[in-house]
């Protein structure tokens, strides 16, 4: 039987590569841009923040860029490489040609085929010459010596050879091309949010092989192994930014709060390391473009629960541990404190199909990320300790329907899974 399987798999990979040579897909080798100087090794740090890169690429408390954090996916996990200028360990080596390719066209210095655990797809719209910048950024590091590990991947998903038909089904290189019917900005925010933000390798949903799915794009989806739900960024689906005023946008961005929401759980990183870092134009660009996509995803909100005995019931606890609990900071019509506080009544994010989010919030807490414009923030007590999974479940059932609010009732359970949470 298992060779059969082998057998299989072999006669795919060949197929796809038949079908890969067939659509002609082939590397991009666009030239260098020639730059050099402390102005481009000045810009391509602005890029790497853009992209988020140190994130990945730095263990919990190691050197940064010096690799070693390890990224769960379903298939596995992968650790980030070490890509300080260390010419056995890390990058040194590589030249801007090479970097490109990586970047460009997900290919590494030797050839090999890389896994999308790197956002290739992504960043294969930056262009070369901002490719050539963050080259020669990272190439002004101090280097590092530290060993690369090796991904832990199940089979058959550690046999790399299978990337080539993910490749030809999933991926196609292309820098990012200007829309001629839209102005300046919005394709700059087009730009950024497209390729180095890789905004919608959290906020698109995947499918079984790991690929975004493109009519769903920033739409919304749970992040794989975090258990986080990242929420739609177009139009008024979900949480949907259609009626975000540009500057709310630009301020939750910028210092991680905002009259309209917090950002908490993987997000606080994002705006801690990457997107407090950019200046006002760049993510005022980003806002414009994101509030001009159209809906995607299904939406937030259910038809209000039953109220049966048994809902009434759990209602009336959650009002209760509300009153006890939360009516100080979130008010009694559930106003909150804006910024700081964000307000509950109408807050789609209380209302997605999946409530892992506010449950998290109220087992765990929740924290903003510190930044220059919110340098102490404020932030919500755990509850975990304090409450039971039904009492959570009671108080989260009842915020997701009050003040308007429309949402499926929540079980212990539900809460129970996240009960304990496994940090990176």
């Amino acid at each position: 039987m298992k060779k059969r399987i082998g057998l299989i798999l072999l006669a795919l990979i060949a197929a796809l590569v038949a079908v890969t040579v067939w659509l002609g897909l082939r590397e991009d080798n666009v030239p260098a841009s020639g730059a050099s100087g402390p102005e481009l090794v000045a810009r391509g740090a602005y890029l790497a923040r853009a992209g988020d890169c140190q994130a990945c690429h730095t263990a919990r408390g190691g050197i940064p860029f010096a690799g070693g954090r390890a990224i769960r996916t379903p298939f596995g996990t992968i650790h980030a490489p070490n890509i300080t200028p260390d010419k056995e360990t890390g990058i040194g080596s590589w030249s801007a040609d090479d970097f490109w390719n990586a970047l460009h066209n997900g290919k590494g210095k030797d050839g090999k085929l890389l896994y999308p655990a790197f956002p290739y797809p992504n960043y294969t719209r930056v262009s070369r010459a901002d490719a050539d910048a963050m080259h020669a950024y990272f190439m002004s590091l101090p280097p590092v010596r530290q060993q690369n590990k090796e991904p832990e991947l199940r089979f058959p998903f550690n046999q790399r050879g299978l990337l080539v038909a993910w490749r030809a089904l999933y991926f196609r290189p292309g820098v990012y091309a200007e829309n001629a019917q839209q102005n300046t900005e919005w394709n700059r925010g087009a730009y950024l949010v497209q390729g180095l933000g890789h905004c919608s390798a959290c906020h698109t949903q995947r499918n079984v092989f790991g690929a975004t799915r493109e009519k769903q794009d920033l739409g919304g989806a749970m992040i794989p192994m975090l258990d986080w739900y990242a929420a739609s960024l177009t139009g008024e689906s979900e949480a949907g930014l259609g009626n975000w005023e540009v500057q709310h946008l630009v301020d939750l961005m910028k210092t991680g709060v905002s009259p309209r929401g917090v950002v908490s759980g993987p997000m606080s990183e994002v705006v801690r390391e990457s997107l407090q870092h950019l200046n006002d134009p760049d993510l005022r660009a980003m806002a414009v473009y994101l509030k001009s996509l159209p809906k995607a995803g299904t939406g937030p909100g259910a038809e209000p629960p039953e109220l049966t005995a048994d809902n009434q019931r759990v209602l009336k606890q959650g009002a209760a541990l509300y009153e006890k609990h939360c009516v100080e900071c979130h008010k009694a019509n559930g106003a909150g404190e804006p910024p700081h506080i964000p307000p509950l009544a109408g807050n789609h994010a209380l209302m997605l199909d999946s409530p892992v989010n506010p449950i998290r919030a109220v087992m765990h807490g929740g924290y903003p990320p510190s930044t220059e414009g919110n340098p102490r923030p404020f932030g919500m007590p755990p509850f975990g300790n304090v409450l039971s999974d039904d009492e959570a479940a009671a108080v989260v059932s009842f915020v997701r329907n009050n003040w308007g609010n429309r949402g499926a009732m929540v079980s212990g359970q539900q809460v129970n899974r996240y009960r304990t949470v496994q940090l990176d």
